[in-house]
């Protein structure tokens, strides 16, 4: 099949969930039940379930001194995975969370909302976990027509056009109130495109102009949007291989596809059990102009596994590089990952950051750091050009789950400003706020999410102010700064 001739619903049928609704396999799932588990983990803390929304409440400061700094931190993550005598089969699957971090000078709030979407709306109904997803199965009652059926909208949010998008990397982006984080519904860009597929992490240019990804199998659909997040231009492509694809980059005239060998080859659910692991097919890049689509280069890599990438850049001489978190095989999606929920840590190979250079000849090379390194991030005014610094958090080991650390790899320099924040605390992703980071851990010891502002240019100091919450949050993915 040539990209040309894909469709809508081409890419819809080869979405994975798509078909649900004709295979729904029996339910087997279970919950973590206190009775059944009295001791669990204290990392667990960060999977456990929230069961309503947050109130606004303002954040106590326990150390520091704020800068002048106003804005919002926004964050998406799972944080209800599990409903009467039944549990999610995976981290990935529990009903998405925005929480709204608002700070303005030494004052802090937290507010926080359950995205409102039909499998929310099912599973409250029936008081179950019912609905497919990436490692949870269907139960007794699901209802799929469509991806967006099972869409619990938990991966990412970012703001554009004077509201907030709740994301999913395999439906639709979903609308929210930004001051009250209220649902609006599901967003359809355009009308022939409903329920198409639009990936958790697309690439902002610094005019604001949204590149995005919409996979399905060995096809996709590029979307490209205006700073409004409008509907501009899209295109069906093909793609070098049926991957798994969670995120992609770019820079200033390229997209950046990298295709990994954790491929789709059957039709089964959950969604997870549709992959195959084909580490001899390794992995390629696919490299097309922002101007003309059809215009695509390909490269070789050896196989690896990955969830996330940096921002890319290109050099005078056409080389392209970018970063990524790389695993040697999909095992922590395939057994990491559904353990947490249930409390068990299952020991995976920590995530590499490494550097990928694609050269004008065709040739390929990857560089380790030498850092386990995941959620990377760097300064939304330097997307797509010429940077040598990423943020990322760290930390890992392979006695528990979860970051520890927050640093700033300088890849000129080979060295890491970065700061442990110990074992007590579990670290989530960072953002740049201007010339600070921002972002939020949970305190173990306190049982409560903390807020946390860095100077960027003084990481290893640690905090310069710290509010603390009343509240112990799940863990969350990705987020935006919304300064203002």
């Amino acid at each position: 099949m040539t990209a040309a001739s894909l469709n809508r619903r081409d890419l819809l049928l080869r979405g994975g969930l798509a078909t649900a609704g004709a295979m729904l396999p029996g339910w087997a799932g279970t919950a973590m039940a206190a009775t059944q588990a009295p001791a669990l983990p204290d990392w667990t803390l960060g999977v456990g379930d929230i069961l309503s929304d947050i109130a606004p409440q303002p954040l106590v400061r326990v150390s520091g001194r704020a800068p002048a700094l106003k804005g919002t931190l926004y964050r998406n993550g799972p944080a209800r995975f599990r409903r009467g005598a039944s549990a999610v089969g995976h981290w990935f699957d529990g009903d998405g969370l925005v929480r709204a971090w608002r700070v303005n000078g030494d004052q802090a709030s937290l507010a926080a909302r359950f995205v409102d979407t039909p499998k929310r709306r099912l599973e409250e109904q029936l008081d179950r976990i019912v609905q497919p997803g990436f490692g949870t199965p269907a139960g007794p009652g699901a209802s799929v027509g469509s991806p967006d059926d099972t869409n619990p909208a938990n991966t990412h949010v970012i703001a554009a056009g004077g509201r907030l998008l709740a994301l999913w990397e395999a439906g639709s982006a979903t609308a929210l109130d930004p001051e009250t984080l209220a649902t609006q519904g599901m967003v359809t860009f355009r009308d022939d495109l409903a329920r198409m597929p639009f990936l958790a992490h697309p690439r902002i240019e610094p005019s604001g102009q949204i590149w995005n990804i919409g996979s399905g199998g060995d096809s996709a659909y590029v979307w490209r949007l205006s700073a409004d997040g409008s509907f501009e231009a899209g295109q069906a492509i093909a793609l070098p291989m049926a991957s798994y694809m969670h995120d992609f980059t770019a820079t200033a005239r390229h997209l950046v596809i990298l295709c990994q060998p954790w491929v789709s080859d059957q039709a089964r659910l959950p969604f997870s059990q549709s992959m195959s692991w084909r580490p001899e097919r390794g992995s390629r890049v696919l490299v097309l102009d922002k101007d003309d689509l059809s215009r695509r280069r390909e490269y070789e890599l050896p196989p690896l596994f990955f969830f996330h990438l940096g921002d890319a850049w290109e050099e005078a001489d056409g080389t392209i590089r970018f970063d990524g978190c790389f695993h040697a095989d999909p095992t922590f999606a395939l057994l990491g990952a559904p353990g947490l929920v249930e409390g068990r840590h299952e020991y995976s190979e920590r995530p590499e950051l490494t550097l990928v250079t694609l050269h004008p000849d065709g040739r390929a090379d990857m560089k380790a750091a030498g850092i386990s390194a995941e959620f990377l991030r760097s300064a939304p005014e330097t997307a797509g050009l010429l940077r040598h610094q990423t943020i990322h958090v760290g930390g890992y080991r392979t006695d528990r789950p979860f970051a520890r650390s927050i640093g700033i790899w300088d890849w000129r320099s080979g060295r890491d400003d970065s700061f442990d924040f110990g074992a007590r605390q579990l670290v989530e992703e960072f953002v740049p706020a201007g010339r600070h980071l921002i972002g939020t851990t949970l305190n173990l010891d306190a049982c409560a999410t903390e807020l946390h502002v860095f100077d960027a240019r003084k990481v290893a100091d640690g905090p310069v102010v710290t509010w603390r919450s009343t509240v112990p949050l799940p863990l969350s993915f990705h987020g935006s700064w919304v300064s203002g």
